[in-house]
Order: structure tokens, then sequence, then C-alpha cells
């Protein structure tokens, strides 16, 4: 399946994404809606799990083939994916794992998702300096920025992938070299682009994703991806009979834990959402993620020079290639924004209401791929 052959067959397209029978959906940035694929991988995953112990539902080799899934979107080794759940659980166990000494630094962007800024807030406790990164504009963090506020004592930078306002787009690969060449480690919530924009970690030692946005999967069945090299460093801060030897579940006087990222799986699977986890990967796959990227650039293009037409002021209208994502976030001076969120409600357009440190609030539209031009325009018009 395609991304055209999606577009040109409104059967096919409503057959795959059954939202789009009832809603124009362009809130993709908050929580999706399913895929009938992956709806339907839950549901059946709960039908077996209803005739049976729940565990037989799935093959045996089910958990490992579904991190060899997430290696492929990450271009890394399933050994370096574990199944956590949410974002927020899978960052805080890294903040609370990581060896940290008194008077080091770590640099994070304050005006983040809360989840990627909270977990990194509380080691102040722990005598570590944290650092609030200084940008020109909302979300903007450009590698100049990031490697300009760090310093030998720096030990770690957290940032998000993609600013969930903004849109802005993080140059993963020049930040992590710059980094890496410091012996700073580099942690990234990827869930802003993982599923619409290649993530690839091959310059980054951390990254956690859900996959109730882009990634179109259900909500709380994610990734975290700790590089190979990085696991003996990051110590589970969680314990269970997944993660440490109990052979015949029986206890040992000794915590071994298993050799890879399995490590940070404490207990039982969720099963149903990691069934729902896979078919999304696989979604993502098959129709490929750099066609989805292109896909969304196409689209914001339209929304930007539509928007700036209608006298909007669009954040981040002018960002190069490497930094747009499937974000677009707008305001107008003097509109009452939340009015016209609820005015695009009533007629069936699902989009988003942000509001950043200031005050000042933004429509923010997130179509996927599978959302049409005229979607767009019906959006657009309501205006």
């Amino acid at each position: 399946m395609t991304i055209n052959e999606i577009l040109t067959d409104e059967t096919l397209r409503r057959h795959e994404f059954p939202v789009t029978e009832r809603a124009v959906y362009l809130a993709h940035a908050g929580v999706c809606p399913l895929p009938r694929r992956v709806a339907q991988a839950v549901s059946d995953c709960a039908t077996r799990g209803a005739l049976d112990d729940q565990e037989t539902a799935v093959p045996r080799t089910f958990l490992n083939e579904t991190r060899a899934v997430a290696a492929r979107l990450l271009n890394a080794k399933p050994t370096e994916i574990a199944l956590v759940g949410p974002t927020s659980l899978a960052l805080s166990l890294v903040a609370n794992g990581l060896p940290f000494r008194r008077n080091t630094n770590i640099v994070v962007y304050f005006d983040d998702y809360p989840t990627n800024v909270y977990p990194w807030m509380t080691l102040a406790d722990r005598g570590v300096e944290v650092r609030f990164l200084n940008v020109r504009r909302l979300g903007m963090i450009r590698p100049g920025d990031v490697i300009g506020q760090v310093d030998e004592d720096t030990r770690l930078v957290a940032l998000a992938s993609g600013h969930f306002i903004a849109g802005w787009r993080l140059e993963l690969e020049r930040i992590g070299r710059a980094l890496r060449s410091r012996d700073i480690w580099f942690c990234v919530d990827g869930i802003q682009t993982l599923g619409a924009f290649p993530t690839t970690v091959g310059h980054v030692d951390i990254l956690a994703a859900d996959a109730h946005k882009w990634l179109l999967g259900p909500c709380a069945a994610g990734v975290l991806y700790v590089r190979e090299e990085l696991q003996q460093y990051l110590a589970p801060t969680v314990y269970g009979w997944h993660n440490v030897n109990c052979p015949n579940f029986v206890a040992q006087e000794d915590l071994t834990f298993k050799p890879d990222a399995r490590r940070y799986e404490a207990g039982s699977a969720n099963l149903v959402g990691i069934a729902g986890l896979r078919a999304a990967m696989e979604l993502a796959l098959e129709i490929g993620v750099d066609a989805i990227a292109a896909e969304l650039r196409r689209k914001r293009s339209l929304m930007v020079s539509e928007l700036v037409r209608r006298g909007y002021e669009v954040l981040g209208a002018d960002a190069p290639p490497d930094n747009v994502s499937g974000i677009t976030s707008f305001h107008r001076r003097g509109a009452d924004m939340a009015a016209l969120h609820q005015r695009l409600t009533e007629a069936g357009i699902v989009a988003s209401l942000r509001t950043d440190r200031a005050g000042q609030q933004y429509l923010r539209f997130s179509p996927h791929f599978y959302n049409t031009d005229a979607e767009l325009g019906r959006a657009l018009e309501l205006l």
C-alpha cells in the first residue's frame, strides 16, 4: 500500500483509516486515532487472550520479533530495544538510572513537553546542575545553540526530536556527533517524529517514544532504545521476574540482569498494547518513512502558504527543510484562537489548541499522510 493509492482511492482510505468516515483528523501530534489494522491487532490479541492464559495469545517469539521491528525503524540492534510503555516512564527510568556525580551538569530545554523536563529536574536533588537551554525562538534548537551551552562538566543533553508546538525538528546527527566527540550522552524524546520522519539512532545514546502520536499506535505502548555500550552504565531502577534472573521463578541471592535492553523490562508485558505497537510499526515500514516525511513536508508547505495569505503568523514558517515536521502552529494578533478551535470542532475537524509560556494560544494542525488536500482546504476555509 502506498500513499498515492490511499489518497486516490477513497474506499481504501476509509477502510484503512476509519476516522475519515466521521471527522477530518488533524491532531496526530496529540493522540492519534488507530488505523483499522492496528485496532484489529489489538482486538485479535485480546480475543485470543479471552480463551486461555493471556500469554498464549502470542507466539513465544513475539516480543523478540517486535524488538526486531523497532530496531528496523530506528536503525538499531534488537538487543538495544526495550518495550517499556509510555515515554514518561522510559525517560524517568533513564534519569533515575544513569550515574551522575555531584557538580556535573545536564542540559535540557525548559519549554519542551513536560515529559522531557520533569524527570531531569529531579536530578537537582542529587547535586546535579540542571541547565536550561537558551534559544532565540520557541522550540528552535540549532546545533550551535546546543554546542555553545555545554562545557567540560556536561554529562548529558536531553532534547525532543521535534518541538510539540513550534514543530521545529532537531538535526539529530549533527548534534549527536558533536556531543559524542565531547563524551556527552545524548537522550532524545522521539515521540514527535517517530513514524513521521526518519528518526534513527546512529548518533543518539538513548531514545524513548510512545506509539500514540505519529506512529499511529496505542497509548502506553512504546520503545526505549539504549545504545549497547551505555547499558553497563544505565542501571535498572525497577526489578521483577522478567529482567532479573529467577530460574523456575525462584528468587536468587544475587541480582543478575538480562544481558541486553530487556533488563529495563521488569515484569509482564503489555501484550495487547504491544500487538498494536507492532502493527503500527509495520505499517510505517510498509508505507516507508521517507515517503511519509515527503508527504508531510508537502502538506505543511501548502498549509503555511495559505495561512500566511490569510494573515496568520505561522511558527517556523521560514524553517529549513531539515527542521520542519508535520506540525503547523499558528495564530493571528487579536484573534480568539479558542473560538476558532471550537468552530473547527463543531464542523468535525479535530485540531489542537496549545498555549506557550507567555500565554499565547495557537491552533496546531498535524495531519498525517492519509489526510487529503481537500480535508486541509476545508479546515483552512473555516478559519
